[in-house]
């Protein structure tokens, strides 16, 4: 029996999936995550954007055609959301939501909606074994509310892993590199376990350890000391920003100010002088000026960016921000080029720093990354291998290497 696993959203709802292909394959199934004739369909989806949500009820008629009497199993953020908009689909036999997805493998004969609200972490199956890289997810939920994001309203609270199964995960990965991944990832705790006591724990483990998403407040000094203190820890920080204006800031119930964001910048640099900061920036938000728009702008140059990641604010349903009056969608595209424009020549910027630099890179299937998350290019190199090399020119999105001697 065969089972097609298709994911929409973000890399925990990836991950999510990766644990759930994992449990299928440990019942017998035999799994994939192309579309693709199957004897099972299991979609989790995506409510992030109103336009995701809409990708993720058109997928239940796109995995049908592959398989029409194939029962298909929905969950995630947008059956959250709307169960009645998936449970109403042809081919939809069950609807689950964006909690308990660790209860989907053993209801996979139900048919209905199951909805119950989560307290607890929600332990998965390990994911696959990748010998480059594992994804482990350490926290989920958030009590942040922003004025724009629904998140919080679908996948509760927030919620820690147990640090030592983290551990128990991390060791037994065989991976090269970790990432730690959440959907507040700032807000990890366990005991006295923070986010920082966890990088402290996963020392020992031979892998590198990266970090997900993270909010400016966790920069504190006691946080940095604990980050230098671990050997293995890859100094690339997903600062997520979102605008460069204090006024928007307050109005996304976002919790800082434009100046308390640069000063995490500024603490990140004197700890790792080569860390690489990559951010997230909403064009256009409902309250969002022209003059705002210009502090977001120079926020690029200001904060030394390595990468940004810019988009069009989306009006959401059900969110605060829904009340306010939504800008012209040509000015939120204009905004966005913008953004997107500084953005690559704040990039370009950072990477002229390390050209001519030595560096240790792990290869995956096309190019490989440094620990500050350069993006490297070089002929002869494996994937899973760890080489060091010679950082040369830029290219295409990162950067040409030599490769000098493979790390056993």
């Amino acid at each position: 029996m065969k089972a097609c696993v298709f994911t929409l959203g973000c890399k925990m709802n990836e991950v999510e999936s990766a644990s759930l292909m994992r449990g299928l394959e440990e019942r017998g199934w035999e799994v994939t995550d192309t579309p693709c004739y199957a004897d099972l369909y299991l979609l989790n989806t995506c409510a992030v954007t109103a336009e995701a949500e809409r990708k993720s009820r058109q997928a239940v008629a796109r995995l049908q055609k592959y398989n029409p009497s194939a029962p298909i199993v929905v969950c995630g953020c947008a059956s959250e959301h709307s169960a009645e908009a998936f449970s109403e689909r042809e081919g939809v036999v069950f609807v689950s939501g964006a909690m308990h997805k660790d209860k989907i493998l053993d209801m996979l004969g139900e048919k209905g909606v199951f909805r119950e609200t989560e307290t607890a972490f929600c332990e998965l199956p390990a994911p696959k074994r990748n010998k480059t890289r594992a994804y482990l997810r350490v926290q989920d939920g958030c009590n942040r509310f922003c004025s724009y994001c629904l998140i919080p309203y679908l996948r509760g609270r927030s919620r820690s892993r147990s640090a030592q199964k983290v551990l128990e995960e991390a060791k037994q990965s065989g991976a090269k590199e970790i990432v730690l991944t959440g959907i507040d990832l700032s807000s990890y705790r366990d005991g006295d376990v923070d986010l920082g006591g966890l990088l402290l724990l996963l020392k020992d483990v031979p892998a590198r350890v990266r970090i997900g998403s993270l909010e400016a407040g966790i920069v504190t000094d006691s946080f940095l000391e604990k980050a230098k203190d671990a050997p293995n820890f890859a100094p690339h920080f997903h600062l997520s920003l979102q605008s460069g204006s204090t006024k928007v800031l307050r109005a996304m119930n976002r919790k800082y100010t434009r100046e308390e964001y640069l000063s995490a910048c500024e603490k990140i640099y004197r700890a790792f002088p080569d860390a690489a900061i990559t951010t997230d920036i909403i064009a256009g938000f409902p309250t969002e000026t022209e003059e705002d728009f210009g502090e977001s702008l120079s926020m690029i140059r200001e904060a030394k960016f390595a990468r940004v990641h810019a988009f069009p604010f989306s009006m959401r349903a059900g969110t605060a921000a829904a009340k306010l009056s939504d800008l012209p969608a040509e000015v939120k595209k204009e905004r966005t080029a913008r953004l997107i424009a500084e953005g690559r020549r704040a990039e370009k910027e950072y990477l002229s720093r390390f050209c001519g630099r030595e560096a240790v890179v792990l290869f995956e299937r096309d190019g490989g990354y440094t620990e500050n998350y350069i993006r490297v290019y070089a002929d002869g190199a494996r994937e899973g291998e760890l080489w060091r090399v010679r950082l040369r020119s830029m290219e295409k999105d990162g950067v040409s290497a030599v490769l000098l001697e493979e790390i056993k």
